[in-house]
Parts: structure tokens; C-alpha cells; sequence
């Protein structure tokens, strides 16, 4: 799946304010939203399995919606990234923020 220019402007952005406002490798907070679907949740989760992440999921007031948090150590802005790209790939609809 190729980045469009836009995403590919939105990444670098990231990783210059990821750059510029933590000493790495640092804890980083991942936030998602995605409808409320215990098999795609879980896939979300397995896939920060073994890094030693501390995850929070908060159904929104009509239950339609999940908010999925994710507190990790990551080594870098790249890896932070990357994990950004790798959820977008594997989790249908995802939202990140």
C-alpha cells in the first residue's frame, strides 16, 4: 500500500514534533477509535503483544465506538511511526490520533 503525498507530509510533521519534544527511547501514548468489535480490538492489542504496553479501551456513551489507549516505551519517532502505519494496515476503519 503506497503513502500518498499528504500521509507522507502528515509522518514527517510527526516525527520532527516527536523529535523535538521527547528524549527517546521514551514512553509514548498511542490513541485509536474503532467500532465497537471485540475481534478487531483484539487485533489491535496483539499487536503491541510483548512490548509491555499498558492498554485502555473505553466504549463511547452509545457503545457504537471503542477508544482503544496504548502507553509503551518506544525506541524512536521511526518506531512510533511505523507502529502508526502497521495498525492502519491490519485494522479495518481505524481512526489514530
Amino acid at each position: 500500500m503506497a503513502e500518498t503525498p499528504n500521509e507522507d507530509k502528515f509522518y514527517d510533521k510527526l516525527k520532527s514534533q516527536l523529535y523535538d519534544t521527547a528524549l527517546w527511547p521514551s514512553e509514548y501514548l498511542f490513541k485509536f477509535i474503532i467500532k465497537t468489535d471485540t475481534e478487531e480490538i483484539l487485533k489491535i492489542q496483539k499487536l503491541f503483544d510483548n512490548m509491555g504496553a499498558v492498554i485502555h479501551t473505553k466504549a463511547s456513551k452509545n457503545g457504537k465506538y471503542t477508544s482503544v489507549s496504548i502507553n509503551v516505551k518506544m525506541k524512536n519517532p521511526d518506531a512510533v511511526i511505523t507502529k502508526y502505519k502497521v495498525v492502519a494496515q491490519k485494522i479495518e476503519g481505524v481512526i489514530s490520533l
